[in-house]
C-alpha cells in the first residue's frame, strides 16, 4: 500500500505541474490515476485483469486507454485547480535532508581521489567515480550499492579481458562491441545495478582504446585497484558522516501525517463538507503519508541514533490509509452499492484506532 500510494502521488506531480497545458492525453492519464486511487482505497471493488490491461497499454507506444471518470466531472477532475494553486515547499525545506548526503559525497570523492593518487594508480578519477556512485539515502542502502558496484566492476573486468583482443582485429570491431555493451547497459542498469555495471565497466575500458591502443593488463589493474579504493574510502566516509537528524525529521513527518489525518477526519465528520476542501485535505494527507514512509525508510537505514518509533509509524500509516479510503468513498468515487466496506465512517476509524492502540507492532504488521 505504501508503494502504491507513493507511485500515485509521484504520478500526480508532473500532471499537476505549474504551467502544464491541459489536453486529451493528460486528461486520460488523470482519469486513470483517479481509478488507481479507487483501487488503492477499495481493492475488492476493482477488476485486476482490467488494471493489468491498462498497465500493459501504458507501456506500449499506442494510444493511451480512454476511460470514463468515476464520480468526477468530465470537464475537470475535482481538486486539480486546488493542487496547482498550492505553494511548493521552500528550497530550504527540500534541500535540508540532502545535507548529510552532500557532505558524504564531497568528502568521500575527495578522499578516494587523494588515496588513488597517493598509491600511484594510473587513473585516479575511476576511484572518484566509484565513490560518487555509492551514496544513497542512508548507510544501509549505501552498503548495498557498494557491494553491487564492486561485484559488477569485477565481473565487468573479466568480460573486458575476454573482449580485449577483438578491438585489435579491426576498428569496426571496437565500434560494434562498444555499441553492444552500451545497449546492454541501457537495458540492464534500470533493472539491476550490478548487471548494468557488468556492461558499463568493459565499455568504459574499451572507450580508452578509441584514442590509442593500450595495454589490457594495465587497464584491468587500474580498474580493479580504483574500484576497491573508491568503494572502501567512499563507504568509510558514509559511516563517518552520521545523519543524526534523521530521527528528528521522522518525528516531524509523523506529526505532519497525524495532523493531516485529523484535518481530513474533521471534514469527514461534517454533514456536507466543501468538495474542494475535502479533495485538498485528501491530497495533503496522501503527500504526508508518502513523506512519512520515505523518511522512515531513510531513518531506518542509519546507524548511531536513538531508537525509532516504529510502532507509531505503523499505526499512523494504517489510520491514514483508512482515512484516505473514507475520503474516496465520501467523494463518491466509489459507488456505495459496489463498496465492499460501505459502513466505514470517521467514527469507525476512531474506534479502530482505539483498538489498534492496544496492539503491538507485530500484531498489526502486514
Amino acid at each position: 500500500r505504501a508503494a502504491c500510494a507513493a507511485a500515485i502521488h509521484a504520478a500526480w506531480q508532473p500532471l499537476l505541474a505549474a504551467g502544464a497545458r491541459p489536453d486529451t492525453t493528460r486528461r486520460a492519464l488523470e482519469h486513470l490515476l483517479v481509478l488507481a486511487q479507487v483501487a488503492l482505497a477499495v481493492p475488492a471493488d476493482t477488476d485486476p485483469e482490467r488494471l493489468r490491461g491498462w498497465a500493459r497499454a501504458l507501456r506500449d507506444t499506442g494510444r493511451i486507454p480512454r476511460v470514463a471518470p468515476t464520480g468526477a466531472s468530465a470537464d475537470e477532475l475535482l481538486g486539480v485547480a486546488v493542487e496547482q494553486s498550492l505553494l511548493p515547499r521552500s528550497l530550504r525545506h527540500r534541500v535540508a535532508p540532502l545535507a548529510p548526503l552532500a557532505v558524504r559525497t564531497a568528502l568521500g570523492c575527495a578522499l578516494a581521489g587523494y588515496a588513488a593518487l597517493a598509491l600511484g594508480v594510473g587513473r585516479p578519477y575511476w576511484a572518484l567515480v566509484t565513490a560518487a556512485s555509492l551514496y544513497q539515502a542512508n548507510v544501509t542502502l549505501t552498503w548495498s550499492r557498494a557491494v553491487q558496484r564492486v561485484v559488477g566492476n569485477l565481473v565487468g573486468v573479466l568480460v573486458f579481458a575476454a573482449l580485449a583482443p577483438l578491438p585489435h582485429l579491426h576498428p569496426a570491431a571496437l565500434v560494434l562491441v562498444s555499441l553492444a555493451l552500451n545497449f546492454g547497459a541501457e537495458a540492464l542498469i534500470g533493472r539491476n545495478y550490478w548487471l548494468g555495471s557488468v556492461c558499463v565497466t568493459p565499455m568504459a575500458l574499451l572507450i580508452t582504446e578509441f584514442a590509442r591502443s593500450q595495454d589490457a593488463a594495465d587497464l584491468i589493474t587500474d580498474r580493479v585497484v580504483d574500484t576497491l579504493i573508491g568503494a572502501l574510502v567512499g563507504f568509510a566516509a558514509a559511516v563517518a558522516v552520521t545523519n543524526r537528524r534523521a530521527g528528528a525529521r521522522l518525528d516531524h513527518a509523523l506529526t505532519a501525517a497525524e495532523r493531516a489525518r485529523e484535518h481530513a477526519a474533521r471534514l469527514l465528520a461534517e454533514p456536507h463538507p466543501e468538495p474542494r476542501a475535502l479533495e485538498s485535505a485528501r491530497r495533503t494527507l496522501a503527500a504526508a503519508l508518502v513523506e512519512l514512509r520515505a523518511t522512515a525508510d531513510a531513518a531506518a537505514g542509519e546507524w548511531w541514533q536513538r531508537a525509532l518509533p516504529e510502532e507509531r509509524v505503523v499505526l499512523t500509516e494504517q489510520a491514514g490509509h483508512r482515512t484516505l479510503a473514507a475520503t474516496v468513498r465520501r467523494q463518491g468515487l466509489v459507488p456505495r452499492d459496489r463498496d465492499a466496506d460501505p459502513g466505514r465512517t470517521p467514527d469507525g476509524d476512531r474506534d479502530q484506532d482505539s483498538q489498534d492502540s492496544g496492539r503491538t507492532t507485530e500484531d498489526i504488521r502486514p
